[in-house]
């Protein structure tokens, strides 16, 4: 390209970054579940023809971008671009061997034709509530393959030349559960990937097809200048972390995760060797769920302002050995991957390089994304449901700053379901919803509190799955920042018997009047707690954040109540205890 022209390149980079902004609302708006059009469990992109990311949404889940790719790998390999014809939409979810993170991903694949040929690929993923298989959500514990997880669809047209393949959606639909919102929200990829075809349809209208590719070649070399650019902010080196799985019935107790980042003359370089083995449950990961994760950790250290394209993954390798828990072997049973060891693959991540750039990281957050699900029959309709939401939890605390309370964090950007939308929705009723106090990890800066959410069981035959992590390890602290708080759940049976599970992991029937708790874990704190400004403890005292028990013992703050909900700092006696222990107040 001779000449570029800077006004015109951001004129096109925002133009792009519009159209997958309006696929996903259009996704969203059209969406028949809860999980799509409440939740916004999906995301958008564009590709060139060749399967390379052009641009990608900021409305969309992280784990979702980072793993498209892949599922555009599966159909390419499937579909020469000669064999795709002007209105085909291709579906995939098959996650092996390379693909969707797991079946529930239903990735929907379209040309973009323009001047007689393909000039775009635009795509979406959707979580889908059901695809059948062993338990209601099709993310089940306790199951060793594939097979037993829900229906596989290979790379096949849904759509043909702009004509639906109806035999194809009843084959789907007969397989699942959720019958009318699977259906529903495949129509709404149909619309999603429609608009975006429509814009980039116009958007070349107003150029060429050359002369617009011009100026997308000249962003990937743009984002590839700056990633490198940003690389140089990491000392070269090498660092590594370990940090583990909790396990299920099925497996061992830990599992473990282990990486080696090495940075050096602009490039960098995780290497998962030491990881353990696949097992035998649904906790392995493809490929694709760790390049997502890597992907995601150098644009949140290095540049979060990145344009997201195929320009910013050149300086990184990944290397994740086959048949290990990050990387495993078909048939291997995958469904919890982009939930639990995706954002484990993160907490590793974090770990190995919060030395290296202290500035731009965290404390451990989290490190789950919380899965209930429950399904069964509703007894209004007679008909089978699915209620599947992933819980928040607490965000890392950072060198300036606490961490957020209850907040989806690094692998996930989707919203909580609306307890109106709940009730109305599922036979469900909510007891309780709230923040969990004294789930911080004490720091200087600490730690988001977990969450807490209460759902008695109004319908029958049900089946319930809650997948969530540190229920015995916890969220690590950082620079003498303290441990978050751990998950939980129990279920109060309806002749009052109170049952801690004993799992962060199953699936489980559940009987109608059951009131099942689910607590989320907080997050990890930065520096030492007892250099804590104390006009923040009492904060976070007088908003029950934290107790007056715990401000005393962990941050060395004396708060003492005046008042219904009232409270005062009572500096004297805080400077005494901090000075006893060696920890000279802060204030701002």
């Amino acid at each position: 390209m001779a000449a570029v022209d800077m006004i015109t390149l951001q004129v096109v980079a925002n133009a792009l970054n519009s159209i997958t902004d309006e696929m996903n609302m259009a996704l969203i708006r059209t969406a028949y579940s809860t999980n799509i059009k409440d939740r916004r469990d999906c995301s958008c992109a564009v590709y060139t023809p060749q399967g390379e990311v052009i641009c990608q949404t900021e409305l969309g889940s992280p784990v979702h971008l980072g793993i498209m790719p892949s599922a555009l790998d599966s159909v390419l390999a499937r579909f020469a671009l000669e064999q795709m014809d002007d209105g085909d939409h291709i579906v995939v979810n098959v996650p092996h061997p390379t693909g969707p993170g797991h079946l529930n991903d239903i990735t929907m694949v379209s040309p973009v034709f323009v001047e007689g040929r393909i000039a775009f690929l635009v795509a979406n993923m959707a979580h889908h509530v059901d695809v059948g298989g062993y338990a209601p959500g099709s993310m089940g514990v306790g199951i060793r393959e594939i097979y037993q997880e829900g229906l596989q669809i290979p790379p096949v047209k849904l759509v043909k030349k702009g004509v639906v393949d109806r035999e194809l959606v009843a084959m789907i639909t007969q397989n699942v559960r959720a019958s009318m919102e699977v259906e529903g929200d495949i129509y709404a990829q149909m619309a999603c990937n429609n608009v975006g075809r429509k814009r980039l349809q116009e958007l070349a209208g107003r150029t060429t097809v050359d002369g617009l590719n011009e100026y997308i070649r000249e962003l990937f070399e743009y984002s590839e200048r700056r990633i490198r650019a940003g690389l140089k902010a990491i000392p070269d080196g090498t660092y590594t972390f370990e940090d583990f799985i909790e396990g299920t019935p099925l497996t061992q107790e830990l599992i473990k995760v282990k990486v080696t980042v090495t940075v050096h003359d602009e490039e960098i370089t995780f290497d998962f060797s030491g990881t353990d083995p696949q097992v035998n449950d649904s906790l392995n990961s493809n490929k694709a769920c760790v390049n997502t994760a890597c992907y995601y950790i150098v644009k949140v250290l290095v540049d979060p302002g990145l344009p997201p394209n195929v320009g910013s993954y050149r300086p990184i390798h990944i290397h994740a050995p086959e048949g290990t828990v990050v990387n495993a072997r078909a048939p291997a049973a995958i469904a919890n991957a982009t939930i639990i060891t995706a954002p484990k693959i993160v907490d590793a991540l974090l770990g190995a390089l919060v030395n290296a750039v202290p500035n731009r990281a965290a404390a451990a957050s989290n490190g789950v994304t919380s899965l209930f699900n429950i399904g069964g029959t509703d007894p209004r309709t007679g008909r089978l449901y699915n209620y599947v939401e992933t819980y928040a939890g607490g965000q890392g605390a950072m060198h300036n700053q606490d961490g957020m309370d209850a907040v989806q964090c690094h692998m996930t950007n989707t919203r909580n379901a609306p307890v109106e939308v709940i009730e109305t929705a599922y036979p469900l009723m909510v007891r309780g919803y709230g923040l969990v106090p004294d789930s911080d990890g004490p720091g200087c800066f600490r730690g988001g509190l977990g969450m807490r959410r209460e759902i008695r069981v109004l319908s029958e035959n049900t089946a319930l799955t809650v997948s969530t992590d540190r229920s015995k390890l916890k969220p690590w602290g950082v620079y003498g920042g303290m441990d978050g708080g751990n998950s939980a759940c129990t279920i109060e049976h309806a002749d009052g018997r109170l049952e801690k599970l004993a799992y962060s992991k199953m699936t489980r029937p559940v009987e109608t009047g059951d009131t099942v708790t689910i607590v989320t874990p907080g997050a990890g704190g930065w520096g030492d707690p007892m250099t804590r400004d104390p006009e923040k403890v009492l904060w976070d005292v007088t908003e029950e954040f934290v107790s007056p028990e715990r401000a005393r013992e962990q941050y060395g703050v004396i708060v003492e109540k005046i008042g219904h909900g009232r409270y005062e700092l009572n500096m004297r006696e805080t400077e005494a205890l901090r000075s006893k222990r060696n920890a000279p107040a802060r204030t701002t």
